[in-house]
């Protein structure tokens, strides 16, 4: 399981191990897709352009197709099934409380999300983690789907294309979410597994900004697409190398960053929040409210010093 890994790399060139990142994850999907029931028809919509076969879409999860961080939602589940301790969740829900309030993904934050959640997942068989993850999706994740972003997928099925999640959540994780989703499959960081079982280290790194242009680069190879006439979506300015691939980007739920730059190059904005403001400082229930309360305030005065 990868990583639950929110690593940002500070280099924004792809690097050997964003290669390998995004080559892992391409083949993980398309192995995992093989099986998918065929997505369904309807009328042709202006865009998409029904029965493309050389188009496809690509949407980034966190806070895009999914209110919050999948990382998080998911060690939630973890914490109720004891894998890990109380102090664990505070940290789980000091990740959180930083990534709804700042708006951004942190570094630092990243490396220590991902370098716990591997901690937690080594020893751990492969399987086991996919048939938890199928009772997460369904206590955490299910209600918190944006129904806007959903929307536009089913867009992507209907004209007859294949849509795939592109995400640094564990790529076992994101392919529960997509299969949910009726979707044709997902690129997720990729977590090494011998005999079935975790180690506790990453195939390259995880699958987050150069990464996941390498992945999507990867996969439209193998899958023969036309990037120019693919379409990505996104909420984040570290998606920026993804969505500069192909020919229809979408900025959604843009944060600050990436709206300035969406605007530039005059993208397509949408925006499902009801209220930015809200979205920014509103944090999930938890199942340690003082955890999260405690987080929560760290998090407001880390924020107001830096402001």
């Amino acid at each position: 399981m990868a990583a639950l890994g929110w690593l940002s790399p500070r280099r924004r060139s792809a690097t050997a191990r964003s290669v390998l990142a995004g080559e892992a994850s391409a083949e993980a999907a398309r192995k995992s897709a093989q099986d998918a029931p065929a997505p369904p028809t309807a009328e042709e919509p202006d865009f998409p352009v029904h029965g493309d076969e050389r188009a496809a879409a690509f949407f980034d999860l966190d806070n895009t197709v999914m209110q919050g961080a999948a990382l998080f939602h998911f060690g939630r589940g973890l914490y109720k099934r004891k894998f890990f301790e109380t102090r664990d969740l505070a940290r789980f829900a000091w990740q959180q409380a930083w990534f709804r309030l700042a708006g951004v993904e942190d570094p630092e934050h990243m490396q220590e999300a991902r370098d716990s959640a591997l901690s937690i997942v080594k020893g751990h068989r492969v399987s086991e983690l996919k048939s938890i993850g199928e009772e997460i999706y369904d206590e955490y994740m299910a209600e918190r789907i944006w129904p806007g972003t959903r929307a536009l997928a089913q867009a992507h099925l209907d004209a007859g294309q294949k849509v795939w999640l592109v995400t640094a959540a564990p790529v076992e994780i994101a392919q529960v979410i997509a299969r949910r989703l009726g979707l044709t499959g997902a690129l997720g960081t990729v977590a090494e597994s011998v005999d079935g079982v975790y180690t506790g280290r990453l195939v390259g790194e995880p699958l987050h900004g150069p990464a996941k242009a390498e992945a999507v680069r990867a996969l439209a190879a193998a899958e023969g697409l036309d990037l120019g006439r693919c379409a990505a979506y996104s909420d984040s300015h570290n998606d920026i190398p993804m969505l500069s691939l192909v020919g229809h980007p979408y900025a959604i739920n843009p944060d600050a960053k990436l709206r300035k730059h969406a605007r530039q190059l005059d993208w397509r904005l949408r925006d499902y929040r009801t209220g930015r403001k809200a979205a920014k400082v509103g944090i999930p229930a938890a199942a340690g409210v003082g955890a999260v309360a405690g987080g929560t305030a760290a998090a407001i005065a880390l924020h107001r010093r830096r402001h």
